[in-house]
């Protein structure tokens, strides 16, 4: 996903405030989700959701103002109820690593109870 910088993004001093990669990373999945057939809401129709159990990100070098990044979405990892996330935030002019992550999302019922992936949706994720 390519991502322009806005001065919205950034703190006083021009560069991306460490909250906002939260958001990029979201819509990061979000994208990758969707590019495979498995929409939010199809999620919500089933009584299901998919909440963010752990994130670790492990920032390199600041995003600035003006800057545009890609952020990358891949599955590291597939359980029972669980999808592991490695995603990464390159520099796009210059390939430069911005920062990595690994974020783990788990599949909820609406009563916020541990449920397993459904098969069709663990299909179109392999």
């Amino acid at each position: 996903m390519r991502k322009q910088i806005y001065y919205h993004d950034t703190d006083a001093g021009g560069i991306v405030y460490y909250a906002n990669y939260l958001k990029y990373l979201e819509e990061a999945r979000t994208e990758f989700l969707e590019s495979r057939g498995i929409g939010i809401a199809a999620f919500l129709a089933r009584g299901l959701f998919y909440a963010v159990r752990s994130c670790n990100i492990i920032y390199k070098a600041p995003a600035r103002y003006g800057d545009t990044v890609i952020v990358d979405a891949r599955i590291a990892q597939l359980t029972g109820a669980q999808i592991v996330f490695a995603q990464s935030v390159v520099d796009q002019a210059t390939g430069k690593p911005l920062a990595e992550a690994s974020v783990a999302l788990v599949c909820l019922t609406r009563d916020f109870k541990p449920r397993p992936i459904p098969a069709d949706i663990k299909e179109k994720l392999k």
